[in-house]
């Protein structure tokens, strides 16, 4: 990730590397900015599900280009991929020979793929693959797709590891793994999780060694329906409140993805554009209430994609009471604004799925208290985790907003939304 900020928002940087980060801006930068009028002037933050193809995984740079006040803010998805993976790894490596319950000299693991075409659920799946050395390269990097059940190892979508624990080598196999996708559709659904684990359980469970979930909804679904009681650890992602709770009781860890420092750079993006200040002011540069975040270590910038990145940080047994509220706004930036100087702007925000537990639980509440504290009146908007018109349909009159923050339920759908600000 790029560590310079690109100048926007009507502000100028300060910076003597803002020339090169402008520089690094997309021709399609200027022009929208140039013909961008009215409701397609307006700032726009797209945040937690990035414009890319669902497929490929490439970016959707006409959606990250929509105007000169357009943002994505989510997090480092690849480090947090790499970290996730890596946390089982130690964890494995670490607990030894316990760890294969009947003793096949196999150290099984299930994998819960919240949704394939997730760009954040495919580097998951990856930086686990890779971290147990179970992973397959294809024509598009290290292969993502699910396995079904593989508990002979005969799946070409990955390959058996192998782990040295105590001067003993077990072999270390995927032996299933699934897309959790409900009967309606919606994905990273925790009920279809808890009953995938159920059905695993029955046929194979004496073979399960880990639990591996690419969040902590589907993860606390298994490990409360299955995992806990047969003493089996648990990895999720999000360290969502009930998560990082549950591992005083066994789950054996989970990512943070710093949903603070997200929620903060969703809404201060905007804050920022609205006020046409530099867009630096309250991130890399202290504001006048003292609002400041540390680069390279809260976050990361890559002004290619006109992304900004919460970096994330592993929590497990050893940390984890320091992640016990997940819906506390990170002190270097909860300061209040003032109002004289950025006023009260209406903003349009929504959120793909109201029942995604990391979502609803956890990142809202933040921009609850975020909105406060940015002096932002924010309508907040639940879609069904199924269809973009459910969300699409109650922005019917964008006039009356001053910005817009886009969660999509699929990362394809850009166009959807910014049609509607034609």
């Amino acid at each position: 990730m790029s560590a310079t900020l690109l100048a926007g928002c009507g502000g100028s940087s300060s910076s003597a590397a803002a020339t090169s980060a402008a520089a690094a801006s997309s021709a399609a930068t200027a022009a929208a900015a140039a013909e961008a009028t009215g409701n397609a002037a307006k700032p726009l933050v797209w945040f937690n599900r990035q414009p890319s193809n669902s497929s490929t995984g490439e970016l959707d740079m006409t959606a990250l280009n929509w105007n000169k006040d357009t943002y994505y803010v989510g997090f480092d998805a690849n480090q947090g991929a790499e970290l996730q993976g890596q946390m089982v790894a130690d964890y494995i490596t670490s607990h030894g020979a316990e760890l294969d319950r009947n003793g096949d000299g196999i150290i099984g693991y299930v994998l819960a793929i919240g949704d394939i075409g997730h760009n954040d659920s495919i580097a998951r799946t990856r930086g686990v693959r890779s971290a147990l050395g179970t992973a397959v390269d294809d024509a598009n990097g290290v292969n993502a797709q699910p396995v079904g059940t593989n508990v002979d190892g005969s799946s070409t979508n990955v390959q058996d590891g192998s782990i040295e624990i105590d001067g003993t080598t077990y072999v270390v196999r995927e032996l299933a793994s699934q897309e959790m996708k409900n009967s309606a559709g919606a994905t990273w659904d925790a009920a279809t999780a808890g009953n995938a684990i159920g059905t695993w359980a029955s046929s194979f469970g004496d073979q399960i060694d880990v639990v591996v979930s690419n969040n902590d909804g589907m993860g606390m679904a298994m490990f409360n329906a299955w995992s806990k009681e047969n003493n089996v650890p648990t990895f999720g992602y999000d360290a969502n409140s009930d998560a990082v709770a549950a591992i005083a009781d066994g789950y054996a860890g989970t990512i943070s993805q710093h949903a603070d420092v997200q929620a903060y750079l969703t809404l201060r993006v905007l804050r920022n554009c609205l006020d046409g200040v530099d867009i630096n002011t309250g991130i890399s540069v202290a504001d006048d209430a003292g609002n400041v975040l540390t680069e390279g270590t809260d976050y990361e910038y890559n002004a290619d994609q006109r992304s900004f990145y919460a970096l994330n940080l592993a929590v497990t047994a050893d940390n984890y009471q320091d992640f016990l509220d997940a819906t506390v706004t990170y002190k270097p930036v909860s300061n209040q604004l003032d109002a004289g100087t950025s006023p009260t702007k209406k903003v349009w925000l929504d959120i793909y799925n109201a029942a995604d537990n990391f979502l609803s639980a956890t990142y809202q509440p933040l921009l609850e208290k975020y909105d406060d504290l940015l002096n932002l009146d924010v309508e907040y908007i639940g879609g069904d985790g199924q269809t973009e018109s459910n969300i699409t349909n109650r922005l019917g009159n964008p006039d009356q907003y001053d910005a817009f923050a886009i969660n999509m339920v699929k990362t394809d759908n850009a166009a959807s939304y910014t049609s509607l600000l034609q």
